[in-house]
């Protein structure tokens, strides 16, 4: 029987902050966005549904009032999306000016592509001063006039994660070629944590000129009013997936379904029989409204379900429904729809704020793209307490050619997975043990208060930080290691678990030593990804990253513990607990307290993917899941000259601190790894496997 279990549950505190606004009418996103409005390139990483479209608002009227820009170009990578820069009425709520955009100049709301680059010269030319545009009107009118035409002007890019440094993203080469010019101001904004996903949205040069201003997800959820608790997990199923979708659906639960891809495993090839097949099981069909054009399908209960399709290939019916969809008269009206299939549609820029429930079939590539499914769940509505999101993944059948493929899905599944807990927990800072630290005012150390003679563990409720003492840290000295360590972990976790060997040796490898993926595996990461940093910095990310991952695992599972719950659970709140979000505040507690010394080497031995296996081992066939991790031995790769040079140089650490070199015949499993590598670095470099280095 297949079980559904989530791999991350998080509650939050209901605290309403997040929609209280201050005297100008900010909510604390955009105060805090506002307070850079000053900084020529500023990228701004928040959640959706946090505001950050009005925060653009603000930031642009003052550029263009008090800062001598010209012309405000807000460009967007989807015409729909373009609405969220419609005119609003902020002197209405204390701000000094309101946001206005003249029609003619909303070019996402114009028919047709036609010359819109001539309209964007048009306007460059004119006395307006702020245009609306798609990424691709904006790429043509750069190409079609130069960057020189838009001197002095503000660029506002949504949704920036749609950039790349790849040199056929024209985007992101313009934005590159009017950086170099340095007569623009950008404003760069994103919902997504992981920027262009494994692909560098900018060169390193290009993004340390930004500004960044994050708002976490930790912080957007915390301070709502109604949402209570956010479910993550995956289902494995076997067959149409139509015939299992009812185990994992609820239909008195607002949900949006995406279908696979045609061009995916999961896909049965044919979009418009699946949706049929997903109706026929949540009930009868009774029709289409005429004036919606939802589907209307009568439960067994006896409950009629308005259902809208946008995956019909007929355009006529899908832009009613979409149009239908995006009514304003219909925004606060729970009852409006109930269910909506897409494939394509209903992702970012999406707002219906019911959304109780984003189930997505199949395994999806783009880390990004999972980020904005679930943001279409987290919005806050009245009444709606919990929200969830769900993968629905084929079970890897070992017996069928295709299972390395199926097995590549469920990997990246888990790693998604994986970087969610990151992204929804708290914010970190770490700091190295020293007898000179001292408690810093608004964090809260426990019931003991904080001890000079342990590595301590504080909590601020207000901000949702840890502050988190080890022994051993090492801490970066550049501003460019230092900034990567407080604004991208999470791209590096990101880059990790997504490694395809780091995760099948952590997962079903039982002989990989921790160190191998925790020092070998994240540090050859680190170089790749940082090439510019030296050895002491790339040390101090690799130590930060690796913490950051493994303590949120490991608490993970004390929380479990302290909650005495079945399944997996991420920060559950104890009932009548006044405190909320404790469980995984006291579980890196309680983790941390529990060692004699908090340290590095210590976090260094974690296997980072254990508790992922544990999730694995209940949610997946026991059958099914030895087959795989059969398969994956089947393949397993010797030692390579990079990973063994890496082992060489770690041996020769080890030498630095204890002394002596590594014995290939230690009992600890790690200082034998070390001493082998160390032997096979000189044995590639006898046979002139290095290229001379």
């Amino acid at each position: 029987m297949n079980k559904h279990v989530p791999s991350v549950s998080v509650s939050y505190a209901q605290s309403g902050k997040t929609n209280k606004s201050n005297e100008l009418g900010m909510r604390p996103m955009q105060e805090r966005a506002y307070e850079y409005r000053g900084e020529q390139y500023l990228l701004i990483k928040s959640p959706p549904a946090s505001g950050k479209s009005r925060a653009l608002m603000f930031i642009a009227l003052d550029k263009l009032h008090n800062q001598g820009l010209r012309k405000a170009i807000i460009t967007v990578p989807e015409k729909s999306i373009g609405s969220s820069f419609a005119d609003e009425p902020l002197t209405k709520f204390g701000f000094w000016a309101d946001w206005h955009v003249e029609p003619k100049w909303n070019l996402c709301n114009s028919p047709g592509e036609g010359s819109k680059a001539d309209s964007v010269g048009s306007f460059l030319a004119g006395d307006e001063q702020v245009l609306v545009c798609p990424h691709a009107t904006f790429r043509n009118a750069v190409e079609k006039f130069g960057v020189e035409a838009f001197d002095d002007c503000l660029i506002a890019v949504d949704e920036f994660h749609h950039v790349s440094a790849n040199p056929e993203n024209r985007l992101g080469a313009q934005l590159a070629e009017l950086m170099a010019r340095d007569k623009v101001h950008i404003v760069a904004m994103t919902g997504s944590y992981f920027r262009g996903d494994a692909e560098a949205v900018m060169a390193p040069e290009d993004e340390a000129r930004f500004v960044p201003v994050s708002y976490t997800y930790y912080e957007q959820l915390n301070g709502y009013e109604y949402l209570k608790t956010l479910d993550i997990g995956y289902f494995f199923y076997t067959g149409p997936y139509a015939d299992d979708l009812l185990k994992v659906l609820n239909p008195d639960e607002k949900t949006i379904i995406h279908i696979p891809s045609v061009n995916s495993r999961e896909s049965t090839k044919d979009k418009i029989r699946e949706v049929e097949h997903i109706i026929e099981e949540l009930g009868e069909w009774q029709g289409t409204d005429d004036n919606t054009g939802f589907q209307l399908v009568k439960t067994k209960s006896g409950r009629i379900l308005r259902i809208a399709d946008l995956v019909d290939d007929d355009a006529s019916k899908r832009d009613k429904v979409s149009a239908s969809l995006k009514d304003p008269k219909q925004k606060n009206n729970r009852d409006h729809v109930d269910i909506i299939i897409a494939l394509g549609m209903a992702k970012e820029g999406f707002d219906w704020i019911w959304c109780e429930h984003a189930l997505t079939v199949g395994y999806r590539s783009s880390l990004t793209e999972v980020v904005q499914i679930i943001g279409r769940a987290t919005r806050d509505a009245p009444g709606k307490t919990k929200a969830r999101f769900t993968n629905l993944i084929a079970e890897p059948d070992a017996s069928e050619e295709a299972v390395t493929e199926a097995i590549n899905d469920t990997l990246k599944a888990i790693a998604a997975s994986l970087l969610m807990e990151q992204v929804l927990a708290p914010r970190f800072e770490f700091r190295p043990k020293n007898p000179t630290n001292e408690p810093t005012p608004g964090f809260d150390y426990g019931d003991g208060g904080y001890d000079p003679e342990k590595t301590n563990v504080g909590f601020n409720h207000d901000t949702g930080q840890f502050q988190i003492e080890i022994n051993g840290l090492a801490m970066p000295k550049s501003d460019e290691a230092t900034r990567i360590c407080r604004e991208d972990l999470n791209e590096v976790i990101a880059t990790f678990v997504q490694d395809k060997p780091t995760i099948e040796r952590g997962l079903f490898d039982e002989e990989t030593v921790p160190q191998e993926l925790t020092q070998v595996r994240m540090g050859k990461i680190i170089k790749e990804r940082y090439p510019e940093l030296d050895d002491e910095d790339q040390e101090a990310v690799r130590q930060h990253a690796i913490t950051a991952l493994n303590l949120i695992q490991q608490g993970k599972q004390v929380a479990l513990d302290i909650a005495d719950q079945d399944g997996i659970l991420i920060d559950p709140v104890t009932p009548g607990d006044p405190a909320p979000n404790t469980a995984l505040i006291q579980g890196i507690r309680k983790f941390s307290m529990d060692v004699r010394e908090l340290d590095i080497d210590l976090i260094d031995s974690i296997n980072p993917f254990s508790e992922a296996y544990s999730i694995l081992s209940v949610a997946m066939n026991e059958d099914t899941l030895k087959q795989v991790a059969a398969a994956i031995a089947a393949k397993k790769t010797r030692l390579t000259p990079e990973e063994a040079k890496e082992l060489a140089l770690r041996a020769m650490k080890f030498k630095k601190e204890r002394g002596r070199l590594p014995s290939i015949g230690a009992q600890d499993a790690w200082e034998k790894t070390m001493a082998e590598g160390a032997a096979a670095f000189v044995r590639f470099k006898d046979e002139g496997r290095y290229d001379g280095s």
